[in-house]
């Protein structure tokens, strides 16, 4: 073990009662937090090693291991887990998570015989405890999560670890420089790393990453779940006026928005929202509706409050049964139906990208044929937006007041909104692939013939 591994390995396993303190306070918000937290730390409340034998993937009968920390890389990891159970059929699935998004969107996923536990915190005892307990057959990790420990104990196992679908921008870089004599290591220790673009291949070469090929990103391949689309389509049909979206907004996003809406405007403060919103919109003779979906559940009601201070009347999802009440903005409070969000809205702000946090998935939205507007952050999808925005499916502005007019212009230009959604159709289908190299890449590292 080196001194900086060694030095690592000291302060992550010193730092587990602070961890075990944080989930406890998490928990209270979200009560996922709270479940089988031992799980963190290699301590398993029943035997695994019942699960493990007669496996048609391996001989030895373990479990195709993959970790998706939270939400966004679940879903990036369903995409691929269809796929590689099409190629590998009767593959046994151990999933791990860090997040309780992550965790219950995750356990959609599970077939009989198939695990799902929280990923192991990376001190060498846990990571030991771990690895000794289910034996996979291979682990993959999902996009950028990459933790020195579970490297190196894999690599002593003979365990191959690699990076799918990987994305690696300049801000990861320039950290993983700064601590290269840990995280060259940790990189340079994976069996292989398939990344998104050519930009992410060749920063993660430049931390000694095995980079094996450019595939593209997953998510061109999600198929949207037909019932959410059907029913948001039907809820589209019965409102009548444009629907325009904040989708995954974070903290301080809405106050951003609200305040674009009722900038030099002053019917809100008399009780008049919805013309204050309209006339900052420049719509009023074209007026839309707004619907508001919350990134992180535990802020649902906190939106909501806040919606509700400034003067407008909301109507939540976890209210509606045939479709959403008449209000000044629909609240978008349950997890899982992006898609059905997607399919109700005819454009959407997409959130983290108004704020400096990267910004959201867009490729969801498009795939629904839902056109993007997006704000001046999206560093986390950096070629996705700009490969979007010169398709004309997304748009860029430099804040969200130019994002709110753009939205509802497109929003109520009927004929420019219908090539949008073409143009959408086809960008979907020029990107589409990774998943199929991907589970093809997996099946060749175990040695196995992939199903044609």
């Amino acid at each position: 073990m080196s001194l900086a591994l060694w030095l690592y390995s000291a302060l992550t396993w010193a730092a587990q009662p602070l961890v075990r303190r944080k989930l406890r306070r998490r928990a209270v918000a979200e009560p996922g937090y709270g479940h089988a937290v031992g799980e963190r730390f290699g301590r398993y409340a029943r035997p695994i090693d019942s699960l493990i034998p007669q496996s048609s993937t391996d001989p030895l009968g373990r479990f195709v291991w993959i970790h998706a920390v939270s939400l966004g890389e679940t879903r990036a990891a369903a995409i691929l887990l269809a796929e590689l159970r099409r190629q590998l059929p009767g593959m046994r699935l151990l999933l791990t998570h860090g997040t309780a998004t992550g965790r219950a969107e995750g356990e959609k996923l599970l077939l009989p015989g198939d695990v799902q536990v929280w990923q192991p915190w990376d001190t060498p005892g846990t990571v030991r405890r771990f690895l000794r307990q289910f034996r996979p057959a291979i682990g993959i990790l999902m996009e950028t999560e990459v933790w020195p420990n579970l490297v190196a104990g894999c690599r002593q196992r003979g365990i191959p670890l690699v990076l799918a679908n990987a994305r690696f921008n300049e801000k990861s870089l320039r950290k993983s420089l700064r601590l290269a004599a840990l995280a060259r290591p940790a990189y340079g220790g994976l069996a292989a790393v398939w990344a998104q673009t050519d930009a992410d291949a060749e920063r993660l070469q430049a931390i000694g990453a095995p980079v094996q090929g450019v595939f593209g990103n997953l998510k061109f391949d999600v198929a949207p779940d037909a019932g959410q689309r059907a029913r948001g389509r039907a809820w589209r049909a019965g409102s009548a006026r444009p629907v325009v979206m904040l989708a995954s907004s974070r903290d301080g996003e809405e106050s951003m928005w609200l305040a674009a809406l009722k900038h030099k405007s002053t019917p809100a403060l008399n009780g008049k929202a919805l013309e204050a919103i309209n006339s900052e919109a420049n719509r009023v003779d074209k007026p839309v509706q707004w619907l508001v979906v919350p990134r992180h559940p535990q802020r649902f009601a906190e939106v909501q409050q806040q919606l509700c201070s400034a003067g407008l009347t909301v109507s939540s999802r976890s209210q509606w049964a045939d479709g959403p009440g008449p209000a000044d903005v629909w609240l978008g409070d349950s997890l899982g139906e992006m898609v059905l969000y997607y399919s109700l809205a005819d454009v959407a702000l997409l959130g983290g990208s108004f704020a400096p946090l990267g910004g959201q998935n867009l490729i969801e939205a498009i795939a629904c044929g839902c056109p993007v507007v997006l704000g001046p952050h999206t560093f986390n999808f950096a070629e996705a937006a700009t490969l979007a925005c010169e398709q004309g499916v997304a748009h860029r502005v430099e804040d969200i007041g130019q994002g709110v007019a753009l939205a509802c212009d497109l929003a109520t230009d009927a004929p420019r909104l219908a090539v949008a959604r073409d143009l959408a159709q086809e960008f979907m289908q020029q990107h589409r692939g990774a998943a199929r190299l991907t589970a093809a890449a997996i099946a060749a590292m175990l040695g196995l013939a992939a199903a044609p």
